[in-house]
């Protein structure tokens, strides 16, 4: 008997950034009446979810990952009642909102700290992670925050330090206090009460941590921690949880999302994004993409987790720049890249992502000077890295490589002022090339990258091998081209996408040739792969027909 695959399997995420979405009122920022009226956008392209980052209350120092009150919305994203109409009318689409779950630290404008950071006697002292000063007077350790700094901060009322892993502006969360895991698990009970359709886990991997020992990632009780979480909030609930793991790897994982685990459904690893980086100064100081490399994480992925737990499928987030620009050609071949690419990512096994404006091909930013860019983390590490060697026009250059704010600028929606993103002066700049790359333009062409973004989630939909197919790899060492097959009741999907602006000579090795339907093209379609093909620039195409 045939256990029925959870929906999620068949689903492909939409992540919504929803300061940079679509703004309702005028005031420069995106909002939850915005999102509401673009829903019509996500149904047409087939999204079975929303991966919707924080619209909590929040002062908006890391742009909503500092939370100031779980249970309310900030004021510039709306009110309660537009959150709950955002889960009705996605709901009536058949799309489900997964929210994102911020709870390794809390903003320290939230009332927890408020309390906790005026007296040691406070209750709430306890829900944070606090440390007395070394013997000198200093910091505790010489831990550094992610985002610049000492992760150790001075509060002179308590004479104690509180630990901001990431900054001054998120205290870390105790999770070693029972009654800090009960209020969450609580808190997340409310929401899924209100009838989202899960979480996703920022930085979940650090919960677990033992400060004073110095491990912070997947630390000894993290999967403790999940367990619990799973036992107290999902119950029966048909629900989806995704973690994000900058440390997780292909061993670790299982533990994560594993079958028999109780913890997560999946996780976000970044493996084949951080292996593009530089050793020394990470992605500051970019290197030329390496396919190879790039393949042999993504290949080693799937096999990872060909028999248990489950892949999430990504190229770009918020923390990410845009895939073209990134992996494509944001030039001459910036369509046929954008479709190569979604091709290449969405016939693996795993749910898809796709992230705000992908669809239709947008662009990375070029900025010259520091103060356009909003990023915390850009603005923070400035000073380090110029410090650690790297000049100012180096950083400036990496920041518009591989910074957070390229993904952060306005979905372009269409040709017009702001590029219809908002009436109002936009937060951050909006890209000048808006006036040809925008959702109505691309809407209108019959063959744009909307309609093949349609058409590859519509194959997961429909086509189960897509979806639960086994998956094998081919040609690992070809610096130029990506090829696998999908393998399910004697039928063969075979999937051959060239990364490059070259035309290519490509032979394709016979475990995964076939001959049959073509599921998708990005050029003239193909009705079978095998032999020698000559692979046009950027062309993708994925064949159905019998094999092994």
């Amino acid at each position: 008997m045939t256990t029925q695959a959870p929906w999620w399997q068949n689903a492909v995420g939409y992540q919504i950034w929803p300061r940079s979405f679509c703004d309702s009122n005028g005031d420069g920022i995106g909002d939850i009446p915005g999102i509401i009226s673009k829903l019509p956008h996500l149904a047409d392209l087939g999204i079975g979810f929303v991966w919707l980052s924080p619209v909590y209350a929040s002062p908006q120092h890391d742009m909503g990952y500092d939370i100031s009150d779980y249970r309310a919305i900030a004021p510039e994203y709306g009110t309660l009642t537009d959150m709950d109409r955002l889960i009705s009318e996605a709901r009536d689409r058949g799309i489900g909102i997964v929210m994102d779950l911020v709870v390794n630290h809390s903003s320290h404008e939230h009332e927890w700290f408020r309390a906790a950071s005026a007296s040691r006697d406070a209750p709430e002292h306890e829900l944070y992670v606090w440390r007395d000063p070394a013997p000198d007077g200093g910091p505790p350790s010489d831990v550094q925050a992610c985002f610049g700094g000492s992760a150790w901060n001075w509060c002179e009322a308590v004479g104690r330090y509180y630990l901001g892993y990431f900054s001054p502006y998120q205290p870390d969360l105790n999770w070693q206090n029972p009654a800090l895991r009960r209020a969450i698990y609580d808190m997340m009970n409310w929401w899924y009460d209100r009838g989202i359709a899960g979480f996703r886990m920022d930085v979940i991997s650090l919960i677990g941590k033992d400060v004073d020992a110095g491990v912070f990632e997947e630390g000894p009780d993290l999967h403790d921690f999940l367990q619990e979480m799973h036992r107290e909030t999902r119950s029966d609930r048909d629900i989806l949880t995704i973690g994000e793991s900058w440390s997780v790897s292909r061993e670790t994982a299982p533990l994560y999302c594993g079958r028999d685990r109780a913890e997560l459904d999946m996780v976000f690893q970044f493996n084949h994004i951080t292996r593009q980086w530089d050793p020394e100064h990470g992605k500051w100081r970019p290197r030329p993409f390496d396919l190879v490399a790039f393949k042999e994480e993504l290949f080693g992925w799937q096999e990872a987790l060909a028999e248990d737990g489950w892949n999430s499928l990504f190229l770009t987030n918020h923390d990410l720049p845009r895939q073209v620009s990134k992996y494509g050609d944001d030039g001459e071949y910036r369509v046929r890249s954008a479709k190569c690419l979604a091709t290449m990512l969405h016939l693996m096994k795993g749910t898809p992502f796709v992230y705000q404006g992908e669809e239709i091909g947008m662009t990375n930013i070029r900025f010259s000077r520091l103060d356009q860019f909003r990023d915390l983390e850009t603005l923070g590490l400035f000073e380090a890295e110029i410090a650690a060697g790297v000049s100012a026009e180096e950083f400036i250059a990496g920041a518009n490589v591989n910074g957070r704010d390229n993904s952060r600028t306005p979905v372009q929606w269409t040709a017009g002022e702001h590029a219809g993103f908002s009436s109002g002066t936009p937060w951050i700049e909006v890209n000048s090339n808006h006036a040809t790359i925008n959702v109505d333009d691309d809407r209108a062409a019959p063959d744009g990258v909307i309609a093949h973004y349609r058409r590859l989630i519509e194959l997961r939909r429909s086509y189960r091998i897509v979806s639960h197919g086994r998956f094998e790899g081919a040609a690992p060492e070809h610096p130029q081209v990506v090829a696998y097959a999908r393998h399910l009741d004697g039928q063969r999907l075979a999937v051959i996408a060239n990364l490059s602006g070259d035309t290519v000579d490509f032979d394709v090795p016979e475990e995964i040739a076939t001959a049959g339907e073509c599921l998708s093209h990005t050029a003239d379609p193909r009705s079978a792969v095998a032999g020698r093909l000559s692979l046009l620039p950027w062309e993708a195409v994925a064949v159905l027909g019998a094999g092994g």
